[in-house]
């Protein structure tokens, strides 16, 4: 099922405003969400692809292509994460502004920090995963906005209260992480979506699928991740929210009978967020939901929430 959801800064009180205000469209709420903040009314942010929505498969519509022709500009990950929607986006390129926010991110935090896919010839595209890699995408995008409409002059302002907060994310996930016994930071995933998660945070990551979800795992896949898992002792698995859960249920049958208790850990966000309206459905939310669920699974207690993200938290009525 295709989303188109929405998220702006503000309620519009009246259609000559909504009129008058600059369309964005962004592929993935990762995006998309923290480019709506950044904008503030001085934009509209329409995200493409919704909750439970797989980028690396996703086929964009005819009314998808409608959108992206009509927006004022396009925001997308890139790195090869939308690789259905490559080719439109190229084309659109010519005439009009189109960043791919992770590019934008490395180029500003510098190329070392991609992380090389084993399986392909481009790098890993998860850099969400990374809290403080993925705060260099609001300077790239409040210039985007800036250059778009004079009105979003002050977009930059916002940017940097975005890019500080999740800065506070990063050290809250790193703080979280460290309650957990270094020899059980061991992370087993659908997919391996989060290289980026176990480079930044000390936790060794292991994926019953590549970086892409393209091709599904296999007999022999779940057979290798069975024999680890028994062998190491390792206590709990994750599905994700946008990938089927049966290579996952395979892997916790095949280790029931060779008596290991191999328990779900719960469902994690990786390639999309949770549904608007939730805090699961905002950058942040996605993941301190994560961080919440992997660091309880493994042994840990999650550390309280810095001052930083304490207005977050109230507008969610989190504690911590």
């Amino acid at each position: 099922m295709r989303t188109l959801a929405c998220f702006t800064g503000a309620l519009l009180l009246n259609t000559d405003l909504a009129a008058a205000q600059p369309e964005i469209v962004a592929t993935i709420g990762m995006v998309g969400e923290p480019a709506a903040r950044i904008a503030g009314t001085c934009a509209r942010v329409d995200v493409m692809m919704g909750p439970g929505i797989d980028p690396h498969l996703y086929q964009p519509s005819a009314g998808d292509t409608r959108s992206l022709a009509q927006a004022d500009a396009i925001l997308f990950a890139g790195l090869n994460l939308e690789g259905q929607l490559g080719e439109v986006l190229g084309k659109l390129s010519a005439r009009k502004p189109v960043l791919a926010v992770s590019e934008a991110a490395a180029e500003r935090a510098g190329q070392d920090r991609l992380i090389q896919s084993e399986e392909a010839s481009y790098p890993d595209p998860h850099l969400w995963m990374d809290a403080a890699l993925w705060s260099e995408i609001a300077g790239p995008v409040a210039g985007i906005l800036a250059d778009l409409d004079q009105g979003c002059a002050d977009a930059a302002a916002r940017a940097e209260q975005v890019a500080g907060e999740l800065r506070a994310l990063d050290g809250w996930i790193r703080a979280s992480m460290d309650s957990v016994p270094e020899d059980q930071r061991v992370l087993l995933t659908a997919h391996d979506a989060f290289a980026y998660y176990g480079r930044a945070y000390g936790v060794e990551v292991i994926g019953i699928q590549g970086v892409s979800t393209e091709s599904e795992a296999g007999i022999a896949d779940i057979r290798r991740m069975v024999d680890l898992v028994v062998e190491r002792k390792i206590p709990a698995i994750f599905i994700e929210s946008t990938i089927n859960p049966r290579t996952v249920e395979a892997v916790i049958a095949a280790a029931a009978e060779r008596g290991h208790d191999l328990q779900l850990g719960g469902e994690l966000y990786s390639d999309a967020m949770g549904a608007p309206g939730t805090a699961e459905g905002t950058y942040i939310g996605m993941l301190h939901a994560n961080t919440q669920a992997i660091v309880r699974a493994l042994g840990g207690t999650p550390a309280p929430l810095p001052d930083a993200l304490a207005s977050w938290a109230d507008r969610w009525d989190l504690g911590g």
